[in-house]
This record gives C-alpha cells, structure tokens and sequence, in this order.
C-alpha cells in the first residue's frame, strides 16, 4: 500500500495554520489513517524563499505527493476522501 507524502506549509503567527494543524491532526488520529502510520512534515515558508513567493498569500498549504490538496482551510471530509484513494 502506498503512503502518501503529507506535508502542511505554515508560518508563524497563522491562526488558519492552527487550525489546519489541528484538523490535520484530528483526521490522522482516526482509526483508518492511524492504522497506515500517516504523518505530515510541517515546512514554515519563510525559511524557504521559493516557497514563500509561490504562497505568500495562500498559508497554509496542504499538499499530498506534493501536490496542492487544498489552501486556507481544511475540510476533513475532502481530507480523508483524497486520503482514502492515495492509500488505495
């Protein structure tokens, strides 16, 4: 089974970045993820110039496999459906 690379594009001082954490969090602790050991890795954009020019005004960032899965907020359900068909 594949494991989908998770990762979450912060920067401090981001309330919506609190959030998105928090849902992030919520969904892996379930029992179908927790199962697959998925984690993300938190990057905060503005150790990385290139990062911070392509999401300045976009924080925070979901992407799964290193695509964008979804910006500003998180919606838990659309989470663990794209979830759901990368572990397929």
């Amino acid at each position: 089974m594949p494991v989908p690379r998770i990762s979450l594009l912060t920067k401090p001082g981001c309330h919506l970045c609190d959030e998105a954490r928090a849902a992030l969090d919520a969904v892996l602790a379930e029992p179908e993820f927790a199962a697959a050991e998925l984690g993300y890795a938190e990057t905060d954009i503005l150790g990385d110039e290139a990062l911070r020019a392509e999401y300045a005004e976009e924080i925070p960032v979901v992407l799964l496999d290193d695509r964008v899965h979804t910006i500003w907020r998180v919606e838990p359900e659309r989470l663990r459906t794209a979830l759901r068909k990368a572990l397929a």
